[in-house]
């Protein structure tokens, strides 16, 4: 079983596979208290976000976790997929601009994570 960093590392990675823009992982345990981490990520259209939505969730799943609740999908721009510890967050990029999450909650730490190279074990493997 992952831990919850794992899981937001995870997730980053896939929407970062789909070339999503700027992923960013915010360590809310200090801060938030209903979850762990915040990945977020944009798209530059629709199709994108939803093709970033799709990558996270199967990545996800192919781990064991489900999304306890999704939010969003109808209309593309601001699909939050909540995983309990991990929420994901993927954005159209203006929506991201407008909405800010990172000024929001810019006092929480930035979780540190690089891209996995194809043949490497996941993390905490």
């Amino acid at each position: 079983m992952l831990t919850a960093e794992q899981t937001a590392i995870l997730a980053a990675q896939a929407a970062d596979d789909k070339k999503a823009e700027n992923v960013r992982i915010m360590d809310m345990r200090d801060t938030l208290g209903i979850t762990d981490y915040f990945v977020i990520a944009s798209g530059r259209n629709e199709r994108q976000v939803r093709r970033i939505q799709e990558a996270i969730e199967e990545r996800l799943r192919e781990e064991g976790n489900k999304p306890a609740r999704r939010e969003g999908q109808r209309f593309g721009r601001w699909i939050l997929l909540d995983y309990v510890d991990v929420v994901a967050h993927v954005f159209l990029t203006e929506d991201r601009a407008f909405y800010d999450l990172e000024r929001l909650w810019g006092n929480v730490p930035i979780v540190e994570w690089r891209t996995r190279a194809p043949d490497a074990a996941p993390p905490g493997s």
